[in-house]
């Protein structure tokens, strides 16, 4: 999981769409164990109100669960398909962007990198 203080986006939105994106693709199982907030927050160079604020929310939507004095879990199944949606939209927003990265230091423009990607579709 990483954060980049340069993105416009807020660093907790960040933290959420990781983890929306780890859960979607089967990075964190039902049943995964998180790390502890301030485990997180230190390896993220973040402050851990905000580890803890994303913690909450997911655990609001259903996403995760807190078993005190044990830790923070995936739970099995998010509460509303609202939840669904956006940890897959989280997670084709982390394909996009590693894909971007992914041609930008192959030294191909966003442009031609999206071009290939459709006429790979096309293609298909």
């Amino acid at each position: 999981m990483r954060v980049d203080p340069k993105d416009p986006t807020p660093l907790y939105a960040q933290i959420e769409r990781e983890i929306l994106a780890a859960i979607a693709t089967g990075h964190l199982p039902a049943g995964s164990q998180l790390p502890t907030v301030r485990q997180l927050a230190v390896d993220l160079r973040v402050n851990a109100n905000t580890v803890a604020r994303v913690y909450t929310q997911l655990e609001r939507a259903g996403v995760l669960e807190t078993r005190r004095g044990v830790g923070t879990f995936v739970t099995g199944t998010p509460r509303s398909a609202a939840t669904s949606r956006s940890a897959r939209d989280a997670a084709l927003l982390a394909a996009a962007k590693g894909y971007l990265a992914a041609a930008a230091a192959a030294g191909v423009s966003p442009e031609q990198a999206i071009a290939q990607l459709r006429a790979m579709v096309e293609g298909a």
